[in-house]
Protein backbone atom coordinates (compact mmCIF):
# COMPACT_ATOMS: atom_id res chain seq x y z
CA UNK A 1 0.00 0.00 0.00
CA UNK A 2 2.77 2.43 0.94
CA UNK A 3 4.62 1.53 -2.26
CA UNK A 4 1.55 2.06 -4.45
CA UNK A 5 0.66 5.54 -3.19
CA UNK A 6 3.82 7.29 -4.45
CA UNK A 7 3.53 5.42 -7.73
CA UNK A 8 -0.06 6.61 -8.15
CA UNK A 9 0.69 10.27 -7.55
CA UNK A 10 3.74 10.04 -9.83
CA UNK A 11 1.50 8.68 -12.59
CA UNK A 12 -1.14 11.36 -11.89
CA UNK A 13 1.47 14.16 -12.12
CA UNK A 14 2.67 12.81 -15.46
CA UNK A 15 -0.88 12.85 -16.83
CA UNK A 16 -1.43 16.40 -15.57
CA UNK A 17 1.70 17.57 -17.37
CA UNK A 18 0.52 15.77 -20.51
CA UNK A 19 -2.82 17.57 -20.29
CA UNK A 20 -1.11 20.93 -19.85
CA UNK A 21 1.01 20.34 -22.95
CA UNK A 22 -2.12 19.59 -24.99
CA UNK A 23 -3.81 22.69 -23.58
CA UNK A 24 -1.19 24.93 -25.13
CA UNK A 25 -1.78 23.74 -28.70
CA UNK A 26 -5.07 21.80 -28.94
CA UNK A 27 -7.46 24.77 -29.38
CA UNK A 28 -9.55 23.77 -26.40
CA UNK A 29 -10.00 20.22 -27.70
CA UNK A 30 -8.43 18.76 -24.57
CA UNK A 31 -10.48 18.40 -21.40
CA UNK A 32 -9.04 17.70 -17.96
CA UNK A 33 -11.39 16.08 -15.45
CA UNK A 34 -11.15 15.50 -11.72
CA UNK A 35 -13.32 12.62 -10.54
CA UNK A 36 -14.46 10.66 -7.52
CA UNK A 37 -15.63 7.07 -7.97
CA UNK A 38 -17.38 4.49 -5.84
CA UNK A 39 -16.19 0.87 -6.32
CA UNK A 40 -18.50 -2.15 -5.70
CA UNK A 41 -16.97 -5.68 -5.76
CA UNK A 42 -18.49 -8.96 -6.99
CA UNK A 43 -16.68 -12.32 -6.85
CA UNK A 44 -15.94 -15.30 -4.62
CA UNK A 45 -16.88 -13.34 -1.49
CA UNK A 46 -20.33 -12.39 -2.81
CA UNK A 47 -21.71 -9.29 -4.50
CA UNK A 48 -21.77 -5.69 -3.32
CA UNK A 49 -23.38 -4.44 -6.54
CA UNK A 50 -25.71 -1.51 -5.90
CA UNK A 51 -25.09 -1.71 -2.12
CA UNK A 52 -24.05 1.68 -0.86
CA UNK A 53 -22.86 0.43 2.56
CA UNK A 54 -19.93 -1.49 1.03
CA UNK A 55 -18.96 1.13 -1.59
CA UNK A 56 -15.30 2.21 -1.52
CA UNK A 57 -14.30 5.70 -2.71
CA UNK A 58 -11.60 6.13 -5.35
CA UNK A 59 -10.24 9.51 -6.53
CA UNK A 60 -9.00 9.87 -10.07
CA UNK A 61 -8.25 11.89 -13.14
CA UNK A 62 -9.63 11.86 -16.70
CA UNK A 63 -8.26 13.36 -19.89
CA UNK A 64 -10.59 13.76 -22.84
CA UNK A 65 -9.32 14.54 -26.37
CA UNK A 66 -11.76 15.80 -29.02
CA UNK A 67 -11.55 13.81 -32.27
CA UNK A 68 -14.78 14.66 -34.06
CA UNK A 69 -18.34 15.72 -33.37
CA UNK A 70 -19.21 12.09 -32.52
CA UNK A 71 -16.02 10.66 -31.05
CA UNK A 72 -13.57 11.51 -28.25
CA UNK A 73 -10.48 9.72 -27.00
CA UNK A 74 -10.87 9.19 -23.24
CA UNK A 75 -8.21 8.25 -20.67
CA UNK A 76 -8.90 7.63 -16.98
CA UNK A 77 -6.78 6.73 -13.98
CA UNK A 78 -7.96 6.09 -10.43
CA UNK A 79 -6.69 4.81 -7.10
CA UNK A 80 -9.03 2.78 -4.89
CA UNK A 81 -9.68 -0.32 -2.82
CA UNK A 82 -12.13 -3.25 -2.75
CA UNK A 83 -12.74 -5.53 0.25
CA UNK A 84 -14.47 -8.80 1.14
CA UNK A 85 -15.20 -10.42 4.50
CA UNK A 86 -16.54 -13.81 5.52
CA UNK A 87 -14.79 -14.09 8.88
CA UNK A 88 -11.48 -13.39 10.61
CA UNK A 89 -9.79 -16.19 8.72
CA UNK A 90 -11.47 -15.48 5.40
CA UNK A 91 -11.10 -11.89 4.27
CA UNK A 92 -9.24 -9.73 1.75
CA UNK A 93 -8.38 -6.13 0.87
CA UNK A 94 -7.10 -5.26 -2.61
CA UNK A 95 -5.66 -1.88 -3.49
CA UNK A 96 -6.03 -0.95 -7.16
CA UNK A 97 -4.41 1.48 -9.56
CA UNK A 98 -6.25 1.39 -12.86
CA UNK A 99 -5.32 3.14 -16.11
CA UNK A 100 -7.54 2.72 -19.15
CA UNK A 101 -7.99 4.37 -22.53
CA UNK A 102 -10.82 4.09 -25.00
CA UNK A 103 -13.34 5.83 -27.21
CA UNK A 104 -16.36 7.84 -26.15
CA UNK A 105 -19.33 7.92 -28.50
CA UNK A 106 -21.15 11.23 -28.04
CA UNK A 107 -24.86 11.57 -28.76
CA UNK A 108 -24.67 15.38 -28.89
CA UNK A 109 -23.19 15.15 -32.37
CA UNK A 110 -25.71 17.27 -34.25
CA UNK A 111 -27.84 14.27 -35.15
CA UNK A 112 -29.45 13.10 -31.94
CA UNK A 113 -28.78 16.28 -29.97
CA UNK A 114 -27.19 19.66 -30.67
CA UNK A 115 -23.46 19.89 -30.11
CA UNK A 116 -23.90 22.53 -27.40
CA UNK A 117 -26.86 20.76 -25.72
CA UNK A 118 -27.27 21.24 -21.99
CA UNK A 119 -27.28 17.47 -21.32
CA UNK A 120 -24.80 15.46 -23.41
CA UNK A 121 -25.13 11.65 -23.08
CA UNK A 122 -22.40 9.25 -24.20
CA UNK A 123 -21.21 5.61 -24.27
CA UNK A 124 -17.66 4.57 -23.38
CA UNK A 125 -15.62 1.45 -24.24
CA UNK A 126 -12.04 1.13 -23.01
CA UNK A 127 -9.29 -1.31 -22.26
CA UNK A 128 -6.77 -0.82 -19.50
CA UNK A 129 -4.17 -2.09 -17.12
CA UNK A 130 -4.63 -2.65 -13.38
CA UNK A 131 -1.98 -3.03 -10.74
CA UNK A 132 -3.37 -4.87 -7.67
CA UNK A 133 -1.92 -5.34 -4.21
CA UNK A 134 -3.84 -8.05 -2.25
CA UNK A 135 -3.64 -8.72 1.47
CA UNK A 136 -5.74 -10.83 3.88
CA UNK A 137 -6.32 -14.51 4.74
CA UNK A 138 -7.87 -17.34 2.74
CA UNK A 139 -8.11 -20.95 3.91
CA UNK A 140 -6.04 -19.97 6.99
CA UNK A 141 -3.27 -18.79 4.71
CA UNK A 142 -2.01 -15.20 4.53
CA UNK A 143 -2.58 -13.44 1.23
CA UNK A 144 0.13 -11.08 0.04
CA UNK A 145 0.26 -10.78 -3.70
CA UNK A 146 1.08 -7.90 -6.11
CA UNK A 147 0.23 -8.39 -9.75
CA UNK A 148 -0.75 -6.45 -12.89
CA UNK A 149 -3.34 -7.53 -15.45
CA UNK A 150 -5.46 -6.30 -18.33
CA UNK A 151 -9.13 -5.46 -17.95
CA UNK A 152 -12.02 -4.28 -20.14
CA UNK A 153 -14.19 -1.34 -19.11
CA UNK A 154 -17.58 -0.31 -20.54
CA UNK A 155 -19.69 2.58 -19.25
CA UNK A 156 -22.55 4.97 -19.97
CA UNK A 157 -22.96 8.51 -18.73
CA UNK A 158 -23.79 12.12 -19.50
CA UNK A 159 -22.18 15.52 -19.19
CA UNK A 160 -24.09 18.52 -17.86
CA UNK A 161 -22.78 21.70 -19.52
CA UNK A 162 -22.21 24.29 -16.82
CA UNK A 163 -20.68 27.02 -18.94
CA UNK A 164 -18.12 27.83 -21.60
CA UNK A 165 -15.62 24.96 -21.43
CA UNK A 166 -16.85 23.52 -18.09
CA UNK A 167 -18.97 20.40 -17.57
CA UNK A 168 -20.12 18.06 -14.79
CA UNK A 169 -20.20 14.38 -15.78
CA UNK A 170 -21.90 11.36 -14.19
CA UNK A 171 -20.94 7.85 -15.30
CA UNK A 172 -21.49 4.18 -14.37
CA UNK A 173 -19.46 1.28 -15.77
CA UNK A 174 -18.16 -2.23 -15.08
CA UNK A 175 -14.60 -3.51 -15.06
CA UNK A 176 -14.05 -7.08 -16.28
CA UNK A 177 -10.51 -8.08 -15.26
CA UNK A 178 -8.97 -10.84 -17.34
CA UNK A 179 -7.92 -12.48 -14.07
CA UNK A 180 -10.13 -14.27 -11.55
CA UNK A 181 -7.92 -13.55 -8.56
CA UNK A 182 -8.86 -10.03 -7.47
CA UNK A 183 -9.78 -11.31 -4.02
CA UNK A 184 -6.87 -13.72 -3.60
CA UNK A 185 -9.17 -16.74 -3.39
CA UNK A 186 -8.13 -19.68 -5.58
CA UNK A 187 -11.14 -21.54 -6.95
CA UNK A 188 -10.69 -24.04 -9.82
CA UNK A 189 -12.79 -23.87 -12.97
CA UNK A 190 -13.71 -20.24 -12.31
CA UNK A 191 -14.10 -17.94 -15.38
CA UNK A 192 -11.29 -15.44 -15.76
CA UNK A 193 -13.77 -12.56 -15.40
CA UNK A 194 -15.52 -13.97 -12.32
CA UNK A 195 -14.00 -11.25 -10.10
CA UNK A 196 -15.27 -7.87 -11.26
CA UNK A 197 -16.42 -4.52 -9.92
CA UNK A 198 -18.62 -1.52 -10.74
CA UNK A 199 -17.27 2.01 -10.91
CA UNK A 200 -19.79 4.83 -10.29
CA UNK A 201 -18.21 8.21 -11.09
CA UNK A 202 -18.97 11.91 -10.78
CA UNK A 203 -16.48 14.51 -11.98
CA UNK A 204 -15.78 17.97 -13.30
CA UNK A 205 -14.23 18.54 -16.73
CA UNK A 206 -12.49 21.75 -17.80
CA UNK A 207 -11.64 22.20 -21.49
CA UNK A 208 -8.20 23.74 -21.70
CA UNK A 209 -6.74 26.12 -24.27
CA UNK A 210 -8.62 28.35 -26.71
CA UNK A 211 -10.85 27.42 -29.61
CA UNK A 212 -9.60 28.41 -33.05
CA UNK A 213 -10.76 31.92 -33.93
CA UNK A 214 -9.05 33.08 -37.11
CA UNK A 215 -10.74 36.49 -37.28
CA UNK A 216 -10.32 37.07 -33.51
CA UNK A 217 -13.91 38.17 -33.02
CA UNK A 218 -14.48 36.03 -29.92
CA UNK A 219 -16.61 33.41 -31.72
CA UNK A 220 -14.93 30.01 -32.35
CA UNK A 221 -14.43 29.10 -36.01
CA UNK A 222 -16.66 26.03 -35.78
CA UNK A 223 -19.56 28.25 -34.65
CA UNK A 224 -18.61 31.32 -36.69
CA UNK A 225 -20.95 31.94 -39.63
CA UNK A 226 -18.67 34.77 -40.83
CA UNK A 227 -15.12 33.49 -40.14
CA UNK A 228 -13.36 36.27 -42.06
CA UNK A 229 -14.79 39.32 -40.29
CA UNK A 230 -12.63 42.45 -40.48
CA UNK A 231 -10.56 42.80 -37.25
CA UNK A 232 -12.08 45.16 -34.71
CA UNK A 233 -15.63 44.96 -36.06
CA UNK A 234 -18.31 44.23 -33.44
CA UNK A 235 -20.06 40.92 -34.10
CA UNK A 236 -23.19 39.10 -32.94
CA UNK A 237 -23.44 35.64 -31.35
CA UNK A 238 -23.00 33.98 -34.76
CA UNK A 239 -19.75 35.83 -35.45
CA UNK A 240 -21.22 38.11 -38.12
CA UNK A 241 -20.93 41.92 -38.07
CA UNK A 242 -23.69 43.51 -36.03
CA UNK A 243 -26.64 44.95 -37.92
CA UNK A 244 -28.62 46.85 -35.32
CA UNK A 245 -31.37 48.05 -37.66
CA UNK A 246 -31.66 44.71 -39.49
CA UNK A 247 -31.40 46.20 -42.98
CA UNK A 248 -28.70 43.84 -44.22
CA UNK A 249 -25.95 46.47 -43.98
CA UNK A 250 -23.48 45.85 -41.14
CA UNK A 251 -23.26 48.65 -38.59
CA UNK A 252 -19.61 49.39 -39.37
CA UNK A 253 -20.57 50.04 -43.02
CA UNK A 254 -23.97 51.58 -42.29
CA UNK A 255 -24.08 55.35 -42.70
CA UNK A 256 -27.45 55.28 -40.90
CA UNK A 257 -26.96 52.44 -38.35
CA UNK A 258 -30.10 53.22 -36.34
CA UNK A 259 -32.51 53.38 -39.31
CA UNK A 260 -33.28 50.55 -41.71
CA UNK A 261 -32.26 51.41 -45.25
CA UNK A 262 -31.05 49.92 -48.51
CA UNK A 263 -27.76 48.37 -49.53
CA UNK A 264 -27.44 50.79 -52.49
CA UNK A 265 -27.59 53.78 -50.11
CA UNK A 266 -25.25 52.19 -47.54
CA UNK A 267 -28.00 51.49 -45.04
CA UNK A 268 -29.84 54.82 -45.24
CA UNK A 269 -33.64 54.94 -45.72
CA UNK A 270 -35.32 56.12 -48.90
CA UNK A 271 -39.06 56.11 -48.29
CA UNK A 272 -39.98 57.47 -51.75
CA UNK A 273 -37.66 54.92 -53.46
CA UNK A 274 -36.09 57.46 -55.81
CA UNK A 275 -32.50 56.44 -55.09
CA UNK A 276 -31.77 59.49 -52.92
CA UNK A 277 -31.34 58.93 -49.18
CA UNK A 278 -33.90 60.72 -47.03
CA UNK A 279 -31.16 62.77 -45.32
CA UNK A 280 -30.10 64.15 -48.71
CA UNK A 281 -33.59 64.26 -50.23
CA UNK A 282 -35.14 67.72 -50.37
CA UNK A 283 -38.45 66.06 -51.28
CA UNK A 284 -38.33 62.83 -49.20
CA UNK A 285 -42.04 62.03 -49.65
CA UNK A 286 -42.15 62.36 -53.45
CA UNK A 287 -39.99 60.44 -55.91
CA UNK A 288 -37.68 62.68 -57.87
CA UNK A 289 -34.34 62.95 -59.60
CA UNK A 290 -30.95 62.51 -57.99
CA UNK A 291 -29.55 65.59 -59.74
CA UNK A 292 -32.40 67.65 -58.26
CA UNK A 293 -31.78 66.33 -54.73
CA UNK A 294 -34.71 63.95 -54.95
CA UNK A 295 -37.34 66.43 -56.14
CA UNK A 296 -39.61 65.82 -59.16
CA UNK A 297 -39.49 67.73 -62.45
CA UNK A 298 -42.59 66.88 -64.47
CA UNK A 299 -41.67 68.84 -67.60
CA UNK A 300 -37.97 67.92 -67.50
CA UNK A 301 -36.81 71.51 -67.77
CA UNK A 302 -34.31 71.26 -64.90
CA UNK A 303 -36.47 73.22 -62.43
CA UNK A 304 -38.14 71.29 -59.61
CA UNK A 305 -41.94 71.26 -59.63
CA UNK A 306 -42.13 73.13 -56.35
CA UNK A 307 -40.09 76.00 -57.83
CA UNK A 308 -41.46 75.78 -61.38
CA UNK A 309 -43.95 78.53 -62.23
CA UNK A 310 -44.56 76.91 -65.61
CA UNK A 311 -44.71 73.17 -64.80
CA UNK A 312 -46.01 72.24 -68.30
CA UNK A 313 -43.26 73.79 -70.40
CA UNK A 314 -42.93 72.01 -73.78
CA UNK A 315 -39.97 69.71 -74.15
CA UNK A 316 -36.80 71.40 -75.42
CA UNK A 317 -37.90 74.94 -74.55
CA UNK A 318 -35.25 77.17 -72.96
CA UNK A 319 -36.40 78.32 -69.53
CA UNK A 320 -35.27 80.86 -66.97
CA UNK A 321 -34.70 80.25 -63.27
CA UNK A 322 -38.49 80.27 -62.66
CA UNK A 323 -39.05 77.42 -65.10
CA UNK A 324 -40.86 79.51 -67.70
CA UNK A 325 -39.78 79.81 -71.36
CA UNK A 326 -37.36 82.64 -71.88
CA UNK A 327 -39.42 84.05 -74.81
CA UNK A 328 -42.74 83.67 -73.05
CA UNK A 329 -43.50 86.56 -70.74
CA UNK A 330 -47.25 86.69 -71.30
CA UNK A 331 -50.16 84.31 -71.30
CA UNK A 332 -50.40 82.90 -74.84
CA UNK A 333 -54.06 82.02 -74.36
CA UNK A 334 -55.10 85.65 -73.91
CA UNK A 335 -55.52 88.25 -76.64
CA UNK A 336 -52.20 89.85 -77.36
CA UNK A 337 -52.30 93.62 -78.06
CA UNK A 338 -50.16 95.13 -80.72
CA UNK A 339 -46.60 95.47 -79.53
CA UNK A 340 -45.47 98.89 -78.47
CA UNK A 341 -42.18 100.01 -79.98
CA UNK A 342 -39.38 99.62 -77.45
CA UNK A 343 -36.47 102.00 -77.59
CA UNK A 344 -33.11 100.38 -78.21
CA UNK A 345 -31.08 100.41 -74.98
CA UNK A 346 -27.99 102.50 -74.90
CA UNK A 347 -25.89 99.53 -73.68
CA UNK A 348 -25.91 95.83 -74.55
CA UNK A 349 -27.59 93.40 -72.10
CA UNK A 350 -25.44 91.77 -69.42
CA UNK A 351 -23.08 89.10 -70.75
CA UNK A 352 -23.06 85.38 -70.05
CA UNK A 353 -19.47 84.27 -70.46
CA UNK A 354 -20.11 80.63 -69.49
CA UNK A 355 -23.24 80.41 -71.73
CA UNK A 356 -25.33 78.76 -69.04
CA UNK A 357 -28.34 81.04 -69.48
CA UNK A 358 -27.69 82.93 -66.25
CA UNK A 359 -26.47 86.52 -66.75
CA UNK A 360 -23.10 87.24 -65.25
CA UNK A 361 -24.67 89.83 -62.97
CA UNK A 362 -26.77 87.05 -61.39
CA UNK A 363 -24.32 84.19 -61.84
CA UNK A 364 -22.50 83.13 -58.66
CA UNK A 365 -20.07 81.15 -60.82
CA UNK A 366 -19.76 83.32 -63.95
CA UNK A 367 -16.83 81.37 -65.38
CA UNK A 368 -18.33 77.88 -64.91
CA UNK A 369 -21.62 76.75 -66.41
CA UNK A 370 -24.37 75.63 -64.08
CA UNK A 371 -28.19 75.53 -63.89
CA UNK A 372 -30.18 78.56 -62.90
CA UNK A 373 -31.66 76.70 -59.92
CA UNK A 374 -28.17 76.55 -58.43
CA UNK A 375 -27.35 80.18 -59.09
CA UNK A 376 -25.39 79.37 -62.24
CA UNK A 377 -22.95 77.10 -60.39
CA UNK A 378 -22.35 73.44 -61.23
CA UNK A 379 -24.24 71.04 -58.99
CA UNK A 380 -22.40 68.61 -56.75
CA UNK A 381 -22.80 65.08 -58.09
CA UNK A 382 -24.28 62.24 -56.08
CA UNK A 383 -20.91 60.45 -56.13
CA UNK A 384 -19.12 63.54 -54.79
CA UNK A 385 -21.62 63.91 -51.96
CA UNK A 386 -21.10 60.26 -51.11
CA UNK A 387 -17.34 60.84 -50.94
CA UNK A 388 -17.92 63.64 -48.45
CA UNK A 389 -20.14 61.39 -46.31
CA UNK A 390 -17.51 58.66 -46.47
CA UNK A 391 -14.89 61.09 -45.22
CA UNK A 392 -17.11 62.05 -42.28
CA UNK A 393 -17.59 58.37 -41.38
CA UNK A 394 -14.05 57.13 -41.95
CA UNK A 395 -11.76 59.79 -40.50
CA UNK A 396 -10.05 58.60 -37.30
CA UNK A 397 -7.91 60.20 -34.60
CA UNK A 398 -5.83 58.98 -31.68
CA UNK A 399 -7.78 58.97 -28.43
CA UNK A 400 -8.34 62.38 -26.86
CA UNK A 401 -6.07 64.07 -29.39
CA UNK A 402 -6.00 65.68 -32.81
CA UNK A 403 -3.41 63.26 -34.22
CA UNK A 404 -4.69 61.71 -37.45
CA UNK A 405 -4.45 57.95 -37.69
CA UNK A 406 -2.98 56.49 -40.90
CA UNK A 407 -6.34 54.86 -41.69
CA UNK A 408 -7.66 58.38 -42.44
CA UNK A 409 -5.11 59.19 -45.14
CA UNK A 410 -6.80 57.43 -48.12
CA UNK A 411 -10.11 59.10 -47.30
CA UNK A 412 -8.56 62.57 -47.16
CA UNK A 413 -6.51 61.88 -50.29
CA UNK A 414 -9.77 61.28 -52.18
CA UNK A 415 -10.91 64.84 -51.36
CA UNK A 416 -8.00 66.47 -53.20
CA UNK A 417 -9.20 65.60 -56.75
CA UNK A 418 -12.75 66.38 -55.64
CA UNK A 419 -11.78 69.99 -54.91
CA UNK A 420 -10.00 70.18 -58.26
CA UNK A 421 -13.21 68.99 -59.94
CA UNK A 422 -15.19 71.89 -58.42
CA UNK A 423 -12.94 74.98 -58.61
CA UNK A 424 -15.77 77.37 -57.66
CA UNK A 425 -16.36 75.57 -54.36
CA UNK A 426 -14.57 75.58 -51.02
CA UNK A 427 -14.44 72.86 -48.40
CA UNK A 428 -15.96 73.21 -44.95
CA UNK A 429 -14.43 71.02 -42.19
CA UNK A 430 -16.40 70.99 -38.94
CA UNK A 431 -15.41 69.13 -35.77
CA UNK A 432 -17.85 67.82 -33.14
CA UNK A 433 -17.49 65.84 -29.91
CA UNK A 434 -19.75 64.04 -27.47
CA UNK A 435 -20.75 65.58 -24.15
CA UNK A 436 -18.23 63.68 -22.00
CA UNK A 437 -15.70 65.89 -20.24
CA UNK A 438 -15.34 69.68 -19.84
CA UNK A 439 -17.09 71.79 -22.48
CA UNK A 440 -14.01 73.97 -23.04
CA UNK A 441 -11.85 70.93 -23.71
CA UNK A 442 -14.42 69.51 -26.13
CA UNK A 443 -14.60 72.79 -28.04
CA UNK A 444 -10.82 72.95 -28.32
CA UNK A 445 -10.57 69.27 -29.35
CA UNK A 446 -13.26 69.62 -32.03
CA UNK A 447 -11.51 72.60 -33.61
CA UNK A 448 -8.05 71.04 -33.45
CA UNK A 449 -9.26 67.85 -35.12
CA UNK A 450 -10.80 69.88 -37.92
CA UNK A 451 -7.52 71.80 -38.15
CA UNK A 452 -5.52 68.57 -38.39
CA UNK A 453 -7.60 67.44 -41.37
CA UNK A 454 -7.19 70.87 -42.99
CA UNK A 455 -3.41 70.81 -42.51
CA UNK A 456 -3.22 67.39 -44.15
CA UNK A 457 -5.09 68.69 -47.23
CA UNK A 458 -2.91 71.79 -47.43
CA UNK A 459 0.18 69.56 -47.38
CA UNK A 460 -1.34 67.76 -50.39
CA UNK A 461 -1.43 71.03 -52.37
CA UNK A 462 -4.93 72.36 -51.68
CA UNK A 463 -5.06 76.16 -51.55
CA UNK A 464 -5.44 77.44 -47.99
CA UNK A 465 -8.20 79.88 -48.93
CA UNK A 466 -10.42 77.04 -50.14
CA UNK A 467 -10.57 75.13 -46.83
CA UNK A 468 -12.48 76.51 -43.86
CA UNK A 469 -12.44 74.91 -40.41
CA UNK A 470 -14.73 75.22 -37.41
CA UNK A 471 -15.29 73.46 -34.11
CA UNK A 472 -18.56 73.29 -32.19
CA UNK A 473 -17.68 70.92 -29.35
CA UNK A 474 -20.74 69.05 -28.08
CA UNK A 475 -23.30 71.69 -29.07
CA UNK A 476 -24.77 69.85 -32.06
CA UNK A 477 -25.24 66.11 -31.39
CA UNK A 478 -26.87 63.91 -34.03
CA UNK A 479 -27.64 61.11 -31.54
CA UNK A 480 -28.15 60.63 -27.83
CA UNK A 481 -25.18 61.04 -25.52
CA UNK A 482 -26.71 58.57 -23.05
CA UNK A 483 -25.28 55.51 -24.85
CA UNK A 484 -21.82 54.63 -26.18
CA UNK A 485 -23.27 54.06 -29.66
CA UNK A 486 -24.79 57.54 -29.64
CA UNK A 487 -21.62 59.18 -28.35
CA UNK A 488 -19.63 57.40 -31.05
CA UNK A 489 -21.84 58.99 -33.73
CA UNK A 490 -21.54 62.43 -32.13
CA UNK A 491 -17.72 62.30 -32.25
CA UNK A 492 -17.28 63.26 -35.89
CA UNK A 493 -15.62 65.61 -38.36
CA UNK A 494 -17.95 66.70 -41.18
CA UNK A 495 -16.89 67.63 -44.71
CA UNK A 496 -19.04 69.65 -47.09
CA UNK A 497 -18.65 71.84 -50.20
CA UNK A 498 -20.03 75.37 -50.57
CA UNK A 499 -19.77 78.08 -53.22
CA UNK A 500 -16.64 80.05 -52.42
CA UNK A 501 -18.21 83.50 -52.67
CA UNK A 502 -21.16 82.60 -50.44
CA UNK A 503 -21.78 81.62 -46.83
CA UNK A 504 -20.25 78.33 -45.74
CA UNK A 505 -22.40 75.26 -45.24
CA UNK A 506 -21.40 75.16 -41.57
CA UNK A 507 -22.55 78.76 -41.10
CA UNK A 508 -25.94 77.97 -42.64
CA UNK A 509 -26.32 74.70 -40.72
CA UNK A 510 -24.92 75.52 -37.27
CA UNK A 511 -24.48 79.28 -37.12
CA UNK A 512 -21.42 81.14 -35.87
CA UNK A 513 -18.61 79.19 -34.27
CA UNK A 514 -18.68 79.61 -30.46
CA UNK A 515 -15.86 81.60 -28.93
CA UNK A 516 -13.57 80.09 -26.33
CA UNK A 517 -15.00 80.34 -22.86
CA UNK A 518 -18.47 81.12 -24.17
CA UNK A 519 -19.57 77.51 -24.55
CA UNK A 520 -21.21 75.47 -21.82
CA UNK A 521 -21.88 71.76 -21.79
CA UNK A 522 -25.53 70.99 -22.61
CA UNK A 523 -27.20 69.79 -19.44
CA UNK A 524 -30.74 68.82 -18.61
CA UNK A 525 -32.58 71.19 -16.34
CA UNK A 526 -33.16 69.61 -12.98
CA UNK A 527 -36.52 70.14 -11.28
CA UNK A 528 -36.52 73.04 -8.87
CA UNK A 529 -36.44 71.87 -5.28
CA UNK A 530 -37.10 73.98 -2.29
CA UNK A 531 -34.22 74.28 0.08
CA UNK A 532 -34.81 72.41 3.35
CA UNK A 533 -35.70 74.55 6.34
CA UNK A 534 -32.78 74.69 8.71
CA UNK A 535 -32.85 75.80 12.27
CA UNK A 536 -31.09 79.01 12.97
CA UNK A 537 -27.64 78.59 14.40
CA UNK A 538 -25.46 80.91 16.32
CA UNK A 539 -23.15 81.37 13.36
CA UNK A 540 -23.61 84.33 11.10
CA UNK A 541 -23.83 83.99 7.35
CA UNK A 542 -20.65 85.01 5.55
CA UNK A 543 -20.55 88.47 4.17
CA UNK A 544 -21.06 88.92 0.45
CA UNK A 545 -17.60 90.31 0.07
CA UNK A 546 -16.11 87.13 1.51
CA UNK A 547 -17.72 84.68 -0.89
CA UNK A 548 -15.03 82.33 -2.15
CA UNK A 549 -14.77 82.30 -5.91
CA UNK A 550 -13.06 79.69 -8.04
CA UNK A 551 -9.87 80.97 -9.69
CA UNK A 552 -10.12 81.55 -13.41
CA UNK A 553 -8.49 78.93 -15.60
CA UNK A 554 -5.12 80.08 -16.94
CA UNK A 555 -5.31 81.37 -20.45
CA UNK A 556 -3.59 79.36 -23.16
CA UNK A 557 -1.71 81.27 -25.83
CA UNK A 558 -2.75 79.97 -29.23
CA UNK A 559 -1.73 81.09 -32.69
CA UNK A 560 -4.19 81.76 -35.46
CA UNK A 561 -2.58 79.11 -37.63
CA UNK A 562 -3.98 75.61 -37.74
CA UNK A 563 -2.03 73.07 -35.67
CA UNK A 564 0.20 70.58 -37.42
CA UNK A 565 -1.10 67.09 -38.02
CA UNK A 566 1.21 65.45 -35.49
CA UNK A 567 0.74 68.08 -32.82
CA UNK A 568 -0.90 66.31 -29.85
CA UNK A 569 -3.93 67.84 -28.19
CA UNK A 570 -3.65 69.18 -24.64
CA UNK A 571 -3.66 66.50 -21.95
CA UNK A 572 -7.18 65.59 -21.05
CA UNK A 573 -8.24 65.85 -17.39
CA UNK A 574 -8.07 62.59 -15.50
CA UNK A 575 -11.83 62.65 -14.98
CA UNK A 576 -12.49 62.61 -18.72
CA UNK A 577 -13.13 59.15 -20.21
CA UNK A 578 -10.99 57.89 -23.10
CA UNK A 579 -12.55 58.12 -26.57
Amino acid sequence: MKILLPNFWLLTSALLLTGAAHAQTAERRTGLGLLMSGLQYQGSYGSDYWKTENTRLAPGLAINQYLSRSLDLNTQVFYGEIKGYRGPEDRFATTLINLNAGFKLKLNNGWALKENALIQPYLLAASGWTYASRTGRSDSTNIELNKGYVDVFTAAGFTLRLGQGVGLFVQTGQHLPLNANLDGAREPETPRWADRYLQHTVGLTIHMGQLSDMDEDGVPDRLDKCPNTTPGVAVDAKGCPRDGDGDGVADYLDVCPTEAGTLELRGCPDKDNDGVADDDDTCPDVAGKAELKGCPDSDNDGITDQEDKCPDTPAGAQVDFTGCPVSSTTDTTAAVPAPTPVPVPATAPAGDQDNDGVPDTQDRCPATAGPARNGGCPEISVAARQSLRDATRAIQFARNSAILLPASYPTLDALVPLLAQYPDYSLSIVGHTDSQGPAAFNLSLSRERAAAARTYLLDKGVTAGRVELRGYGALHPIATNATEAGRSRNRRVEFDLFVSNGPSSAQKKYGAEPAKGAVKAPVKKAPVKKAPVRKASGKKAPAASKVVRKPAAPKTVRTSKAPAVKRPAPARPTTTPQR
